[in-house]
């Protein structure tokens, strides 16, 4: 899924739970998690490209050379989507706070999102890597139709939060 929906369907559970649990969830937090693990797989790799290609760094590559950007990128998707990981630093984090950092789990929903909305073509999620590397093929999440499915649900639920608030 695309990185501004990962942020309104965190957002949204966030919200949703903020109305039932006994502790409020830090909106900001629950966002930057939710989109934390494309900004790790994919912010090095384009900044990179786009400093070569600023610079006039490109031009200095050998003939038929190429950036290995998307080996880098495939190589940082593969820790920020696994729930292995996921699992691990949330353990860790947990352990140094004392408490558990309900947060996080804003990562944990982006995987979530990603095994069915990726498939095999446009970087599957690894969600079991290290152990496996097994990927799902699923919807990608480009189709125009799948585009205009994911938004307008996500009026609907903006539209239902708001509408639920007004009440209460």
């Amino acid at each position: 899924m695309d990185i501004f929906a990962h942020g309104l369907w965190t957002a949204a559970a966030a919200r949703g739970v903020n109305r039932k649990a006994p502790r409020r969830l830090r909106l900001p937090w629950v966002v930057f998690f939710g989109v934390f693990p494309d900004l790790f797989a994919f912010s090095v790799p384009v900044t990179l490209a786009l400093w070569l290609r600023v610079t006039g760094g490109v031009a200095a590559l050998p003939p038929g050379h190429h950036m290995p950007f998307r080996e880098l990128a495939w190589s940082l998707y593969r820790y920020s989507h696994s729930l292995i990981i996921f699992t691990a630093a949330f353990g860790i984090v947990w352990l140094i706070a004392r408490r558990p950092v309900i947060e996080m789990l804003g990562w944990a929903l982006h995987i979530l999102i990603d095994i069915p909305t990726h498939s095999l073509r446009f970087f599957a999620t690894p969600f079991l890597w290290p152990l496996s590397d097994y990927r799902f093929n699923g919807i990608s999440w480009g189709n125009r139709w799948f585009m205009l499915a994911n938004y307008t649900a996500l009026a609907i639920v903006y539209i239902l939060l708001w509408r639920t608030s007004r009440r209460a």
